[in-house]
């Protein structure tokens, strides 16, 4: 028997609606932690099942959107699957080596009658490496999803099932054009979830309570009511910035000693005080540290800054000059030499030259930043450039529990400071890449 028609995992309404539709092209669009990719590797494992219990095996793919998620679709949703259901499954961990000579750590999970399901980070390089079902956790969230369909269409095209899965990421990504063309319609199953529908369903969540925490009308609307927001007046749009989200970004434990560059946002009541870290390794720079604080005060902020100069080989900072930055600036001067350090005043001139470099190195893909971080995604997609009453362009940002796009102005600061007057340093060695493969028995 089918594990669809066991009690091993209860599931809700909605759950099982998704889990019980058995169309080839199936694509669903979840409010956050509703369970989709728990639901979706059931779905999974319960096809595995099937097969076996029929004589034969079968094969899925699992592309997320990056190591860290991939690990946990298998972690979280397919071996405590298939531990509900008393399979003995083996787990394998190896490398995939694409075409571009990269490589990408693979899990794979064996079942006793040797149907295989391997989670990988997608890209067009594992989108076109196996012939298989697939299953795109996240879709909307995954950098180059154009390319990424582009290379695994033809992969699935020979009777394989595809399932799609995410929450709304703007409208420049193939996930809100597969949710929306009306030419599809006969083509794709769509299931829509919203967090009103899924608490309905049974889901144990205080809808009030989450919004009045979160006090963000666009994430909410966005995350939880699964609205499409308007990405024509983003300065950054979601893919820019998907596009430079990865695993190891934002992790001082990956500092490898290289110069670093620093930007500091100065926010002293309501808005947020923010240094962050970028490395130089080669000609990308890699977000090593985000920090923030709020109402911290002056001798606070000295202090963090002095830790930060402590742990990183710090070449330069600019820090935000503009009204209250006038002492800080002065004193980091003082404390790390006036070579090292910049101020800037915060102007219409002086923010379009922030910002047109910040751009630049988001769309030429030179810089990496922490992969998932909410509040930093929010952060980086609320500046907006309109044009002022005299035709001069102006950015703004809402204000909002999560600051007044300080994370973002920190960030163009520190990619300012690595231009500095002597140009970009060049390092010619960076740290080989670590490999790890093995395989144990669950």
């Amino acid at each position: 028997m089918s594990p669809k028609s066991s009690a091993a995992v209860p599931l809700y309404a909605y759950q099982k609606k998704w889990l019980l539709d058995p169309s080839r092209f199936k694509i669903g669009m979840f409010a956050r932690q509703t369970g989709k990719t728990f639901t979706s590797t059931l779905e999974l494992v319960d096809d595995c099942f099937a097969a076996e219990a029929a004589g034969g095996r079968t094969r899925w793919v699992i592309l997320s959107r990056g190591e860290r998620q991939a690990k946990e679709a298998i972690e979280e949703g397919v071996k405590k699957h298939c531990q509900a259901y008393s399979l003995g499954v083996k787990e394998i961990e190896g490398e995939f080596k694409g075409a571009s000579g990269e490589r990408y750590t693979m899990l794979d999970v064996v079942l006793p009658g040797g149907s295989r399901i391997t989670a990988l980070p997608a890209n067009p390089d594992t989108a076109r490496g196996f012939s298989a079902n697939v299953f795109l956790d996240e879709f909307a969230f995954h950098a180059d999803s154009r390319k990424i369909w582009t290379a695994l269409f033809p992969v699935i095209s020979n009777g394989w099932k595809l399932r799609v899965t995410a929450t709304p990421n703007g409208k420049g990504n193939k996930f809100y054009e597969l949710m929306t063309d009306k030419k599809l319609d006969s083509v794709w199953s769509r299931h829509v979830v919203d967090i009103y529908q899924a608490v309905k369903d049974g889901l144990p969540r205080d809808i009030d309570a989450m919004k009045l925490a979160l006090n963000d009308e666009d994430a909410w609307g966005q995350e939880f009511e699964l609205r499409w927001l308007d990405e024509a007046s983003a300065w950054l749009s979601f893919d820019l910035i998907d596009g430079v989200e990865h695993d190891r970004a934002g992790d001082p434990t990956h500092y490898a000693g290289g110069p670093c560059f620093v930007g500091v946002d100065i926010g002293l009541r309501n808005d947020l005080f923010v240094i962050w870290v970028v490395e130089q390794v080669g000609d990308v720079y890699w977000t090593r540290e985000i920090i923030t604080a709020k109402r911290a005060k002056f001798a606070q902020q000295d202090a963090l800054l002095d830790d930060v100069f402590t742990r990183y080989r710090v070449l330069r900072m600019c820090m935000d000059q503009t009204g209250m930055g006038e002492k800080p600036v002065e004193d980091a001067k003082a404390r790390y030499g006036s070579l090292r350090v910049e101020g800037v005043i915060f102007s219409v001139a002086s923010k379009l030259t922030l910002a047109t470099r910040g751009k630049e190195m988001f769309e030429d893909k030179l810089i990496r930043i922490p992969l998932g971080d909410t509040a930093l995604r929010s952060d980086l997609h609320k500046l907006q450039k309109i044009s002022g009453p005299t035709g001069a362009p102006r950015f703004i940002a809402e204000s909002d529990a999560n600051g007044h796009a300080d994370r973002t102005w920190a960030c163009f600061l520190a990619l300012s400071a690595s231009d500095g007057p002597s140009g970009p340093i060049t390092v010619k060695s960076r740290r080989p890449r670590q490999q790890n493969t093995g395989s144990k028995w669950l």
